[in-house]
């Protein structure tokens, strides 16, 4: 089976959730008219990043009661769509949120695991962390999402291998740090190599979309890519600009990479639970011989 990618690299306005719904609502009938069997959209890309205070009054519900919402779910009929979101739940918790729409319908809701807060990040204090890593069908196989910090812990796209995932999607707001003389900036060149790591050891497609612009100081560097089971790039956007990149992935090269590579086969995944269980049960309390 075959699957047609978009993947829309795209600034936002903070905190305006009609002029970013507007901004998807063109976005997805520009990649519908090419073709496109799924769209994918950055973290947060409803909302912005550096929401702080304003994370209630950007807060949505993922149902069709909701009137953003509701509207996203509309155009699903069209192409199955990945957006990002402030979810507020049942109990006024807020959490960074991805869903995976497809026929009008919510497929799945990650919620971001991992919340950075050092350096010039300050998730913890506005977001409640997510606490469950699941794979689930989509009409093209099954898949697995997670948000920018997530993937930069093994465990978690590693969990998503073992439920199944053979396409790993990444979202992000990854802004520029670190320079040097390389035409990347640092924070780019190693989300690079974490993306052609993962499709590698997991034998897995990676397809990664991060956001662009400048947002009260901080620069979102872009970037877009998309990698195959053997951990070679498809694709790969531009940086800085704004961008819909387009590209088709063939899930009959997971049967190929698979048959000649079978890391999945011979995974032990009983002694990782054994090992784990042991490291857990001993704590702080110092190795012996």
């Amino acid at each position: 089976m075959k699957c047609k990618l978009a993947l829309a690299q795209i600034n936002t306005e903070l905190g305006n959730l009609q002029a970013n719904l507007k901004k998807h609502l063109d976005l997805i009938d520009q990649a519908v008219a090419q073709g496109s069997d799924l769209l994918i959209f950055p973290e947060l890309s409803m909302t912005g990043y550096l929401l702080q205070d304003m994370v209630p009054q950007v807060a949505i519900k993922p149902n069709a009661q909701d009137p953003i919402f509701s509207v996203l779910l509309q155009a699903s009929l069209k192409i199955d769509l990945v957006v990002g979101f402030v979810q507020e739940d049942e109990r006024n918790r807020f959490y960074i949120a991805c869903g995976y729409l497809s026929a009008g319908e919510v497929v799945h809701i990650h919620h971001k695991i991992y919340l950075p807060t050092y350096g010039l990040f300050d998730e913890g204090r506005f977001f409640a962390w997510g606490d469950s890593i699941r794979a689930f069908d989509t009409r093209f196989g099954r898949f697995g999402m997670l948000i920018c910090e997530d993937f930069w812990h093994a465990s978690v796209p590693y969990l998503l291998w073992q439920d199944g995932a053979d396409v790993l999607i990444f979202s992000s707001a990854s802004p520029g740090r670190g320079l040097s003389n390389q035409p990347q900036v640092d924070s780019a060149r190693w989300v690079d190599h974490i993306n052609r790591a993962y499709a590698s050891l997991f034998t897995t497609f990676v397809a990664h979309t991060n956001r662009v612009g400048y947002e009260d100081g901080l620069h979102f560097w872009g970037g877009a890519m998309v990698y195959d089971p053997n951990g070679d790039v498809l694709a790969r956007a531009p940086q800085v600009e704004e961008t819909l990149l387009f590209c088709e992935i063939d899930l009959a090269q997971l049967h190929r990479t698979r048959t000649r590579l079978p890391l999945l086969r011979d995974e032990r995944t009983a002694l990782v639970q054994r090992e784990l269980s042991r490291i857990l049960a001993q704590g702080s309390r110092p190795s012996g011989r």
